[in-house]
C-alpha cells in the first residue's frame, strides 16, 4: 500500500516538473526573472514584497502572482502599489502548483515584465515540493516562529536560494537564536543565504534587494 502512495506521489511531482520547465522556458523567452516566495502565514511575505516594489521599481517592471486558500486581502494590497497581480485562490489546496501558474502567466502582459514574485500559500509543509518554473526560491522565517523551523520542516530550506529570517525588530521579545541560526541552514543547505531582515522598518533589506538585483543580472 505505501509503495503504490509513493508512485503516485512521484507521478504527481514528475508531471507538474515537465509544466515548470514550460514556465521557465516561457519566462526565458521573455527575459523575466520569477522569485518563489514561500513562508507559513504570518511570516510577512507580503510586507516584504510591497517594500521590495517600492525599492525597485524604478530598475524593473514587476508583477505578483498571489496564492491563497481563500480571499484576495493581499491582492488587493499589491494593487494599491499599481503593480499588475493575478491572485490565485487553491480552494482548499495547500499550495500552488505549475499548472495554476501557467494560468496566471498567460493573463499577463509578459513582454511588459522584468521580474515577477509569487507569493506562495503560506504553508511550510508542501510548498517546496512542487517546483513553478520559478528561478529562486526564497523562505521566509519570522522571529516569533521560532528558530528549530528549519529542524522541523527541512525540505522547505533545503530547497531555498535565501532564507530571510524577518521580524528582527521584535528579536529581544523571544527566545530566537539569531546568530546560531546561519550555521544551522548551513549544514542544511550550504549555498544559501541567510539575511536577517525587517519588513516593517527597513533593516536589512539592502542585503535581500542587492541578491535581487544579482539574481536578474
Amino acid at each position: 500500500m505505501s509503495a503504490k502512495t509513493l508512485t503516485i506521489k512521484e507521478d504527481i511531482l514528475g508531471a507538474n516538473r515537465e509544466k515548470a520547465e514550460i514556465n521557465r522556458k516561457l519566462l526565458d523567452g521573455h527575459h523575466i526573472v520569477m522569485i518563489n516566495v514561500m513562508s507559513s502565514s504570518g511570516s510577512g511575505k507580503t510586507s516584504l514584497i510591497i517594500q521590495t516594489i517600492n525599492r525597485l521599481r524604478d530598475k524593473y517592471r514587476i508583477a505578483v502572482i498571489e496564492g491563497a486558500i481563500a480571499s484576495c486581502i493581499d491582492a488587493d494590497k499589491i494593487t494599491q502599489e499599481n503593480i499588475p497581480v493575478v491572485q490565485i485562490n487553491t480552494a482548499g489546496g495547500c499550495h500552488l502548483d505549475a499548472q495554476m501558474i501557467k494560468k496566471a502567466l498567460d493573463t499577463l502582459a509578459l513582454g511588459r515584465i522584468d521580474l515577477i514574485f509569487i507569493e506562495n500559500v503560506g504553508n511550510l509543509v508542501c510548498t517546496a515540493d512542487f517546483d513553478l518554473g520559478a528561478h529562486k526560491n526564497v523562505v521566509v522565517l519570522s522571529i516569533p516562529e521560532g528558530d528549530d523551523k528549519p529542524y522541523k520542516y527541512p525540505v522547505m530550506f533545503v530547497e531555498a536560494d535565501v532564507v530571510l529570517v524577518n521580524k528582527i525588530d521584535v528579536l529581544r521579545h523571544f527566545d530566537f537564536k539569531l546568530d546560531a541560526f546561519p550555521g544551522i541552514i548551513s549544514g542544511m543547505n550550504p549555498s544559501a543565504k541567510v539575511f536577517p531582515v525587517s519588513a516593517k522598518t527597513g533593516e536589512g533589506l539592502d542585503r535581500w534587494f542587492s541578491w535581487i538585483e544579482e539574481a536578474s543580472t
